[in-house]
Protein backbone atom coordinates (compact mmCIF):
# COMPACT_ATOMS: atom_id res chain seq x y z
CA UNK A 1 0.00 0.00 0.00
CA UNK A 2 0.97 3.50 -0.79
CA UNK A 3 1.60 6.46 1.73
CA UNK A 4 3.07 9.46 1.30
CA UNK A 5 4.59 11.70 4.02
CA UNK A 6 2.91 13.91 5.93
CA UNK A 7 4.01 17.61 7.04
CA UNK A 8 4.20 18.80 10.51
CA UNK A 9 1.63 21.22 10.03
CA UNK A 10 -1.07 18.61 8.98
CA UNK A 11 0.39 16.02 11.86
CA UNK A 12 -1.06 18.42 14.84
CA UNK A 13 -4.04 19.04 12.91
CA UNK A 14 -4.43 15.45 12.64
CA UNK A 15 -3.46 15.38 16.40
CA UNK A 16 -6.42 17.63 17.39
CA UNK A 17 -9.32 16.08 15.32
CA UNK A 18 -8.07 12.25 16.62
CA UNK A 19 -8.49 13.45 19.94
CA UNK A 20 -12.21 14.15 18.99
CA UNK A 21 -12.57 10.90 17.34
CA UNK A 22 -12.68 12.48 13.90
CA UNK A 23 -11.15 11.46 10.22
CA UNK A 24 -9.37 13.65 8.38
CA UNK A 25 -7.21 13.26 4.59
CA UNK A 26 -5.22 15.58 2.40
CA UNK A 27 -7.17 15.96 -0.78
CA UNK A 28 -6.46 17.37 -4.25
CA UNK A 29 -3.55 19.18 -5.78
CA UNK A 30 -1.77 18.99 -2.56
CA UNK A 31 -1.59 14.67 -2.71
CA UNK A 32 -0.83 14.57 -6.33
CA UNK A 33 1.71 16.83 -6.08
CA UNK A 34 3.26 14.54 -3.52
CA UNK A 35 2.64 11.34 -6.08
CA UNK A 36 4.29 13.28 -8.81
CA UNK A 37 7.66 14.29 -6.22
CA UNK A 38 6.95 17.84 -6.14
CA UNK A 39 6.35 20.33 -3.31
CA UNK A 40 2.69 21.01 -2.54
CA UNK A 41 1.89 24.76 -2.72
CA UNK A 42 -1.25 24.51 0.10
CA UNK A 43 -3.20 22.29 1.37
CA UNK A 44 -6.76 21.02 1.25
CA UNK A 45 -7.74 18.71 4.14
CA UNK A 46 -11.71 16.64 4.05
CA UNK A 47 -12.92 15.32 7.43
CA UNK A 48 -16.33 13.85 8.98
CA UNK A 49 -16.60 16.48 11.37
CA UNK A 50 -18.91 19.68 10.66
CA UNK A 51 -17.60 22.77 9.87
CA UNK A 52 -19.50 23.67 13.38
CA UNK A 53 -17.32 21.14 15.44
CA UNK A 54 -14.10 22.04 13.44
CA UNK A 55 -15.33 25.82 15.06
CA UNK A 56 -14.92 24.24 17.95
CA UNK A 57 -11.66 22.65 17.86
CA UNK A 58 -9.42 25.24 16.82
CA UNK A 59 -8.72 28.64 17.51
CA UNK A 60 -8.45 30.68 14.67
CA UNK A 61 -10.92 29.76 12.04
CA UNK A 62 -12.30 31.20 9.37
CA UNK A 63 -15.93 30.53 7.51
CA UNK A 64 -14.85 31.07 4.21
CA UNK A 65 -17.25 29.08 2.78
CA UNK A 66 -19.49 27.54 5.51
CA UNK A 67 -22.37 27.40 3.49
CA UNK A 68 -20.86 24.57 1.33
CA UNK A 69 -19.50 22.89 4.54
CA UNK A 70 -15.81 24.51 4.08
CA UNK A 71 -14.26 26.77 6.67
CA UNK A 72 -10.19 27.90 6.56
CA UNK A 73 -8.04 26.59 9.44
CA UNK A 74 -4.88 28.97 10.62
CA UNK A 75 -2.84 26.90 12.38
CA UNK A 76 1.31 27.14 12.78
CA UNK A 77 1.31 30.01 10.47
CA UNK A 78 -0.64 27.92 7.55
CA UNK A 79 -3.68 28.39 6.05
CA UNK A 80 -5.24 25.09 5.74
CA UNK A 81 -8.73 24.49 3.74
CA UNK A 82 -11.00 22.27 5.43
CA UNK A 83 -14.39 20.54 4.02
CA UNK A 84 -16.46 18.13 5.38
CA UNK A 85 -16.83 15.00 3.22
CA UNK A 86 -19.84 15.75 1.04
CA UNK A 87 -22.19 14.67 -1.91
CA UNK A 88 -23.69 17.10 -4.36
CA UNK A 89 -27.27 17.74 -6.30
CA UNK A 90 -27.92 19.79 -9.36
CA UNK A 91 -25.85 22.52 -10.57
CA UNK A 92 -28.25 24.97 -11.83
CA UNK A 93 -26.24 27.86 -12.09
CA UNK A 94 -23.43 25.80 -14.05
CA UNK A 95 -20.92 26.70 -11.37
CA UNK A 96 -22.17 25.81 -7.50
CA UNK A 97 -24.58 22.60 -6.10
CA UNK A 98 -27.95 23.39 -5.08
CA UNK A 99 -27.73 22.01 -2.35
CA UNK A 100 -24.49 19.71 -0.64
CA UNK A 101 -25.17 16.98 1.76
CA UNK A 102 -22.54 15.64 3.67
CA UNK A 103 -21.59 12.12 3.34
CA UNK A 104 -20.26 9.36 5.56
CA UNK A 105 -16.93 8.21 4.08
CA UNK A 106 -14.23 9.64 2.13
CA UNK A 107 -14.80 6.83 -0.93
CA UNK A 108 -18.52 9.02 -1.21
CA UNK A 109 -16.89 12.60 -0.97
CA UNK A 110 -13.85 11.74 -3.26
CA UNK A 111 -17.09 10.64 -5.67
CA UNK A 112 -17.70 14.02 -6.52
CA UNK A 113 -14.47 15.60 -7.53
CA UNK A 114 -13.56 16.36 -10.62
CA UNK A 115 -10.41 14.36 -11.80
CA UNK A 116 -9.22 10.86 -11.06
CA UNK A 117 -6.00 12.92 -10.45
CA UNK A 118 -7.57 15.15 -7.88
CA UNK A 119 -9.54 12.34 -5.78
CA UNK A 120 -7.17 10.74 -4.18
CA UNK A 121 -6.89 10.87 -0.57
CA UNK A 122 -3.79 10.58 1.79
CA UNK A 123 -5.07 9.64 5.74
CA UNK A 124 -3.33 12.12 8.12
CA UNK A 125 -3.10 9.72 10.41
CA UNK A 126 -0.86 7.09 8.58
CA UNK A 127 -0.07 8.98 4.98
CA UNK A 128 -2.04 5.60 3.02
CA UNK A 129 -3.96 6.52 0.09
CA UNK A 130 -7.39 6.21 -1.05
CA UNK A 131 -7.56 5.75 -4.61
CA UNK A 132 -11.38 4.62 -5.72
CA UNK A 133 -10.83 5.79 -9.28
CA UNK A 134 -7.50 4.99 -10.46
CA UNK A 135 -5.74 8.51 -9.97
CA UNK A 136 -2.48 7.68 -9.22
CA UNK A 137 -2.02 5.33 -12.56
CA UNK A 138 -3.54 8.33 -14.57
CA UNK A 139 -1.12 10.34 -13.04
CA UNK A 140 2.03 8.14 -14.00
CA UNK A 141 0.16 8.15 -17.68
CA UNK A 142 0.00 11.67 -17.68
CA UNK A 143 -3.52 11.80 -18.73
CA UNK A 144 -6.51 13.70 -17.23
CA UNK A 145 -9.61 11.63 -17.54
CA UNK A 146 -12.89 12.68 -15.40
CA UNK A 147 -14.50 11.30 -12.10
CA UNK A 148 -17.26 9.32 -13.67
CA UNK A 149 -18.78 10.26 -17.16
CA UNK A 150 -17.27 13.68 -18.53
CA UNK A 151 -20.73 14.94 -20.05
CA UNK A 152 -22.56 14.98 -16.36
CA UNK A 153 -19.11 15.87 -14.62
CA UNK A 154 -18.78 19.27 -16.88
CA UNK A 155 -22.66 19.72 -16.97
CA UNK A 156 -22.59 20.23 -13.23
CA UNK A 157 -19.62 23.06 -13.11
CA UNK A 158 -18.72 25.02 -15.94
CA UNK A 159 -15.15 25.89 -14.76
CA UNK A 160 -14.18 22.18 -15.04
CA UNK A 161 -13.20 21.82 -18.76
CA UNK A 162 -11.16 25.25 -18.28
CA UNK A 163 -9.42 23.71 -15.40
CA UNK A 164 -8.76 20.02 -17.67
CA UNK A 165 -7.28 22.56 -20.65
CA UNK A 166 -5.21 24.74 -17.15
CA UNK A 167 -4.38 20.92 -16.03
CA UNK A 168 -2.87 20.13 -19.27
CA UNK A 169 -0.72 23.15 -19.68
CA UNK A 170 0.41 23.12 -16.51
CA UNK A 171 1.75 19.64 -15.82
CA UNK A 172 1.89 18.93 -19.78
CA UNK A 173 -0.38 15.89 -19.20
CA UNK A 174 -3.33 14.89 -22.18
CA UNK A 175 -6.45 15.01 -22.04
CA UNK A 176 -7.94 11.30 -22.11
CA UNK A 177 -10.15 11.27 -25.74
CA UNK A 178 -13.59 11.44 -24.17
CA UNK A 179 -12.80 13.84 -21.20
CA UNK A 180 -11.83 15.97 -24.20
CA UNK A 181 -14.49 15.31 -26.60
CA UNK A 182 -16.88 16.15 -23.97
CA UNK A 183 -15.86 19.59 -23.71
CA UNK A 184 -17.25 21.18 -27.07
CA UNK A 185 -20.49 20.15 -26.41
CA UNK A 186 -20.66 21.72 -22.36
CA UNK A 187 -19.63 24.81 -23.80
CA UNK A 188 -23.12 26.18 -22.81
CA UNK A 189 -22.28 25.44 -19.16
CA UNK A 190 -19.22 26.66 -19.49
CA UNK A 191 -20.85 30.18 -20.54
CA UNK A 192 -22.26 30.82 -17.05
CA UNK A 193 -18.83 30.81 -15.58
CA UNK A 194 -17.82 34.19 -14.27
CA UNK A 195 -15.14 35.74 -15.91
CA UNK A 196 -13.01 36.51 -12.66
CA UNK A 197 -12.78 32.90 -12.44
CA UNK A 198 -11.85 32.36 -15.98
CA UNK A 199 -9.58 34.49 -15.42
CA UNK A 200 -7.74 32.47 -12.84
CA UNK A 201 -7.31 29.72 -14.90
CA UNK A 202 -6.34 31.72 -18.02
CA UNK A 203 -3.51 32.84 -15.98
CA UNK A 204 -2.37 29.64 -14.67
CA UNK A 205 -2.30 28.64 -18.37
CA UNK A 206 0.13 31.71 -19.08
CA UNK A 207 2.34 30.82 -16.20
CA UNK A 208 3.10 27.32 -17.23
CA UNK A 209 6.10 26.20 -18.66
CA UNK A 210 4.22 25.80 -22.18
CA UNK A 211 1.19 27.64 -22.67
CA UNK A 212 1.19 27.38 -26.16
CA UNK A 213 -0.47 23.84 -25.81
CA UNK A 214 -3.33 25.65 -23.57
CA UNK A 215 -4.08 27.90 -26.10
CA UNK A 216 -4.26 24.98 -28.60
CA UNK A 217 -6.78 23.19 -26.79
CA UNK A 218 -8.88 26.31 -25.99
CA UNK A 219 -9.40 26.64 -29.63
CA UNK A 220 -9.80 23.34 -30.19
CA UNK A 221 -12.42 22.71 -27.72
CA UNK A 222 -14.28 26.12 -28.40
CA UNK A 223 -13.21 27.69 -25.10
CA UNK A 224 -11.74 30.35 -26.51
CA UNK A 225 -14.62 31.65 -28.59
CA UNK A 226 -16.17 32.04 -25.33
CA UNK A 227 -13.66 34.25 -23.81
CA UNK A 228 -11.13 35.13 -26.36
CA UNK A 229 -12.90 35.74 -29.55
CA UNK A 230 -10.32 38.43 -30.47
CA UNK A 231 -7.70 35.99 -30.89
CA UNK A 232 -9.18 33.94 -33.41
CA UNK A 233 -9.20 36.47 -35.97
CA UNK A 234 -5.97 35.65 -36.31
CA UNK A 235 -6.04 32.42 -37.07
CA UNK A 236 -4.84 32.00 -41.28
CA UNK A 237 -3.72 35.54 -41.18
CA UNK A 238 -0.19 34.82 -42.56
CA UNK A 239 2.80 36.65 -42.83
CA UNK A 240 5.82 35.92 -45.03
CA UNK A 241 8.75 36.54 -44.57
CA UNK A 242 10.67 35.92 -41.37
CA UNK A 243 7.88 34.08 -39.78
CA UNK A 244 7.19 30.45 -40.34
CA UNK A 245 3.32 30.61 -39.11
CA UNK A 246 0.13 32.57 -39.20
CA UNK A 247 -0.09 35.04 -36.42
CA UNK A 248 -2.12 33.13 -33.67
CA UNK A 249 0.32 30.46 -33.65
CA UNK A 250 3.14 32.95 -33.39
CA UNK A 251 1.66 34.59 -30.67
CA UNK A 252 0.93 31.28 -29.06
CA UNK A 253 4.82 30.27 -29.28
CA UNK A 254 5.75 34.15 -28.23
CA UNK A 255 4.35 33.53 -25.03
CA UNK A 256 6.25 30.39 -24.75
CA UNK A 257 9.32 32.00 -25.41
CA UNK A 258 8.47 35.01 -22.87
CA UNK A 259 9.51 34.47 -18.53
CA UNK A 260 7.34 31.83 -17.16
CA UNK A 261 7.29 34.36 -13.36
CA UNK A 262 6.60 37.18 -15.51
CA UNK A 263 2.63 37.66 -16.19
CA UNK A 264 3.36 41.08 -17.79
CA UNK A 265 5.38 40.20 -20.23
CA UNK A 266 3.69 36.57 -20.72
CA UNK A 267 0.23 38.93 -21.35
CA UNK A 268 1.97 41.29 -23.68
CA UNK A 269 3.55 38.48 -25.86
CA UNK A 270 0.38 36.55 -26.20
CA UNK A 271 -1.06 40.06 -27.38
CA UNK A 272 1.26 42.16 -29.15
CA UNK A 273 0.12 41.10 -32.52
CA UNK A 274 -3.25 40.80 -31.93
CA UNK A 275 -4.03 43.99 -34.53
CA UNK A 276 -2.81 42.47 -37.59
CA UNK A 277 -5.78 41.37 -39.05
CA UNK A 278 -7.24 44.68 -38.73
CA UNK A 279 -4.52 46.48 -40.59
CA UNK A 280 -3.23 43.92 -42.87
CA UNK A 281 -2.56 45.47 -46.65
CA UNK A 282 -1.71 43.97 -49.39
CA UNK A 283 0.30 45.66 -52.08
CA UNK A 284 0.56 44.93 -55.98
CA UNK A 285 3.31 42.76 -55.36
CA UNK A 286 1.22 40.36 -53.29
CA UNK A 287 2.97 41.07 -50.08
CA UNK A 288 1.09 41.87 -47.08
CA UNK A 289 1.79 44.74 -44.63
CA UNK A 290 0.65 45.49 -41.38
CA UNK A 291 1.38 49.09 -40.74
CA UNK A 292 1.19 50.44 -37.48
CA UNK A 293 -0.27 47.10 -36.40
CA UNK A 294 0.94 47.44 -32.50
CA UNK A 295 -1.21 50.90 -31.90
CA UNK A 296 -4.38 48.51 -33.12
CA UNK A 297 -2.81 45.78 -31.34
CA UNK A 298 -2.64 47.74 -27.85
CA UNK A 299 -5.75 49.09 -28.35
CA UNK A 300 -7.17 45.19 -28.60
CA UNK A 301 -5.02 44.33 -25.73
CA UNK A 302 -6.70 46.80 -23.32
CA UNK A 303 -10.16 46.09 -24.50
CA UNK A 304 -9.55 42.55 -24.38
CA UNK A 305 -7.81 42.41 -20.60
CA UNK A 306 -10.80 44.88 -19.22
CA UNK A 307 -12.84 42.31 -20.57
CA UNK A 308 -11.47 39.71 -18.26
CA UNK A 309 -11.42 41.50 -15.31
CA UNK A 310 -7.88 42.59 -15.03
CA UNK A 311 -6.81 45.25 -12.82
CA UNK A 312 -6.18 48.82 -13.64
CA UNK A 313 -2.23 48.24 -13.33
CA UNK A 314 -2.34 45.49 -15.78
CA UNK A 315 -3.65 46.91 -18.28
CA UNK A 316 -1.95 49.88 -18.23
CA UNK A 317 1.57 48.14 -18.41
CA UNK A 318 0.10 45.51 -21.17
CA UNK A 319 -0.41 47.53 -23.28
CA UNK A 320 1.88 49.78 -22.99
CA UNK A 321 4.21 47.29 -23.79
CA UNK A 322 2.28 45.94 -26.82
CA UNK A 323 2.12 49.74 -28.11
CA UNK A 324 5.79 49.93 -27.53
CA UNK A 325 7.43 46.30 -28.69
CA UNK A 326 8.26 47.90 -32.48
CA UNK A 327 12.18 48.74 -32.02
CA UNK A 328 14.76 48.72 -35.06
CA UNK A 329 18.03 49.79 -33.30
CA UNK A 330 20.59 49.94 -34.91
CA UNK A 331 24.59 51.01 -34.77
CA UNK A 332 24.17 54.39 -36.45
CA UNK A 333 21.56 55.67 -33.93
CA UNK A 334 22.80 59.02 -32.87
CA UNK A 335 22.56 59.64 -28.76
CA UNK A 336 19.24 61.45 -29.28
CA UNK A 337 17.84 58.81 -30.70
CA UNK A 338 18.44 56.38 -28.05
CA UNK A 339 17.24 59.14 -25.71
CA UNK A 340 14.02 59.69 -27.39
CA UNK A 341 13.58 56.08 -27.48
CA UNK A 342 13.68 56.07 -23.43
CA UNK A 343 11.02 58.91 -23.45
CA UNK A 344 9.09 57.67 -25.53
CA UNK A 345 8.75 54.06 -23.42
CA UNK A 346 8.53 55.97 -20.07
CA UNK A 347 11.79 54.83 -18.89
CA UNK A 348 12.15 57.44 -16.30
CA UNK A 349 8.53 56.78 -14.78
CA UNK A 350 8.75 52.57 -14.59
CA UNK A 351 12.45 51.72 -15.13
CA UNK A 352 10.89 48.00 -15.61
CA UNK A 353 9.73 48.96 -18.72
CA UNK A 354 12.96 48.63 -20.69
CA UNK A 355 13.71 45.06 -19.01
CA UNK A 356 10.32 43.86 -20.15
CA UNK A 357 10.32 45.59 -23.82
CA UNK A 358 13.54 43.59 -24.02
CA UNK A 359 12.10 40.49 -22.88
CA UNK A 360 9.13 40.80 -25.11
CA UNK A 361 11.59 41.31 -28.03
CA UNK A 362 13.73 38.13 -27.37
CA UNK A 363 10.27 36.25 -26.60
CA UNK A 364 8.95 38.00 -29.97
CA UNK A 365 12.02 36.60 -32.38
CA UNK A 366 11.67 33.11 -30.49
CA UNK A 367 7.80 32.99 -31.70
CA UNK A 368 8.90 33.44 -35.50
CA UNK A 369 10.90 30.14 -35.40
CA UNK A 370 10.90 28.79 -31.92
CA UNK A 371 14.42 28.82 -31.92
CA UNK A 372 16.49 30.39 -29.10
CA UNK A 373 17.60 34.01 -29.75
CA UNK A 374 21.20 34.16 -29.53
CA UNK A 375 22.94 35.76 -25.96
CA UNK A 376 24.16 39.07 -27.72
CA UNK A 377 21.17 39.99 -29.24
CA UNK A 378 20.38 43.37 -27.80
CA UNK A 379 23.29 43.70 -26.15
CA UNK A 380 24.98 46.52 -27.92
CA UNK A 381 21.41 48.28 -27.88
CA UNK A 382 21.90 47.54 -23.41
CA UNK A 383 25.48 49.23 -23.96
CA UNK A 384 24.32 52.56 -25.77
CA UNK A 385 21.52 52.87 -23.29
CA UNK A 386 23.57 52.25 -20.22
CA UNK A 387 26.15 55.04 -20.99
CA UNK A 388 22.54 57.48 -21.91
CA UNK A 389 22.07 57.13 -18.25
CA UNK A 390 25.34 57.05 -16.92
CA UNK A 391 25.12 60.23 -17.96
CA UNK A 392 22.44 61.21 -16.34
CA UNK A 393 20.28 62.99 -19.37
CA UNK A 394 17.49 64.73 -18.95
CA UNK A 395 14.88 62.24 -19.89
CA UNK A 396 11.34 63.77 -18.30
CA UNK A 397 9.91 66.90 -17.89
CA UNK A 398 10.78 66.67 -14.49
CA UNK A 399 14.77 66.17 -15.38
CA UNK A 400 14.71 70.02 -16.55
CA UNK A 401 16.69 72.66 -15.13
CA UNK A 402 13.58 74.77 -15.16
CA UNK A 403 9.40 74.27 -14.31
CA UNK A 404 6.47 75.20 -14.67
CA UNK A 405 6.55 77.79 -11.87
CA UNK A 406 10.19 79.33 -13.08
CA UNK A 407 8.11 80.07 -16.29
CA UNK A 408 4.70 81.15 -14.76
CA UNK A 409 7.12 83.89 -12.71
CA UNK A 410 9.12 84.71 -16.10
CA UNK A 411 5.52 85.80 -17.19
CA UNK A 412 4.30 82.68 -19.25
CA UNK A 413 0.60 82.27 -18.17
CA UNK A 414 -0.61 78.40 -17.24
CA UNK A 415 -2.61 77.49 -19.76
CA UNK A 416 -2.30 75.22 -22.93
CA UNK A 417 1.02 76.76 -24.31
CA UNK A 418 2.96 75.46 -20.56
CA UNK A 419 2.38 72.03 -22.05
CA UNK A 420 3.29 72.80 -25.37
CA UNK A 421 7.02 74.97 -24.25
CA UNK A 422 7.75 71.93 -21.42
CA UNK A 423 7.89 69.24 -24.07
CA UNK A 424 9.65 71.64 -26.79
CA UNK A 425 12.10 72.32 -23.82
CA UNK A 426 12.81 68.71 -23.53
CA UNK A 427 13.27 68.08 -26.87
CA UNK A 428 15.64 70.82 -26.62
CA UNK A 429 17.52 69.13 -23.79
CA UNK A 430 16.71 65.74 -25.87
CA UNK A 431 18.99 66.84 -28.94
CA UNK A 432 21.43 68.75 -26.55
CA UNK A 433 21.99 67.90 -23.13
CA UNK A 434 24.24 70.61 -22.38
CA UNK A 435 21.32 73.35 -22.74
CA UNK A 436 19.87 71.63 -19.90
CA UNK A 437 20.39 74.95 -17.66
CA UNK A 438 18.05 77.38 -16.39
CA UNK A 439 19.53 80.66 -18.31
CA UNK A 440 19.36 78.77 -21.70
CA UNK A 441 16.54 76.79 -21.15
CA UNK A 442 14.40 80.13 -19.87
CA UNK A 443 15.66 82.00 -23.53
CA UNK A 444 14.14 78.97 -25.49
CA UNK A 445 11.24 78.74 -23.31
CA UNK A 446 10.72 82.71 -24.13
CA UNK A 447 10.87 82.43 -27.71
CA UNK A 448 8.89 79.81 -27.87
CA UNK A 449 5.88 81.75 -25.88
CA UNK A 450 6.41 84.65 -28.50
CA UNK A 451 5.80 82.57 -31.58
CA UNK A 452 3.04 80.56 -29.56
CA UNK A 453 1.55 84.02 -29.21
CA UNK A 454 2.07 85.92 -32.01
CA UNK A 455 -0.21 83.05 -33.82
Amino acid sequence: MIKIPIPTVLQKMQNIFSSEGYEAYLVGGAVRDFIMGQKAADFDVTTNATPQQVLSLFHHVIPTGIEHGTVTVMLMNTAIEVTTYRTENTYTDGRHPDKIAYAATIEEDLSRRDFTMNAIAADLKTGFLTDPFNGQKDIKDKIIRTVGTPKERFSEDGLRPVRAVRFASQLGFDIETETLEAIPVSLETVKKVAVERFQEEFKKILKSPVPSKGFHLLEKTGLMKIFLPDLLFCRGCLQKGFHSYDVLDHLYYTADGAPEDNLDVRLAALFHDVGKPAVRAQKPSGEYTFYQHEKKSAEICETILNRLRFPKSTVTTVSHLVRNHMFFYEDNWTDAAVRRFLVRIGYRENPAVLENLFLLRRADIYGMSRQIPPPELLIPFQRRIEKILLAQNALSVKDLAVNGRMLIESGIPTGKHMGIILKELLETVIEDPSANTKERLMLVAGNIYQKLSSR
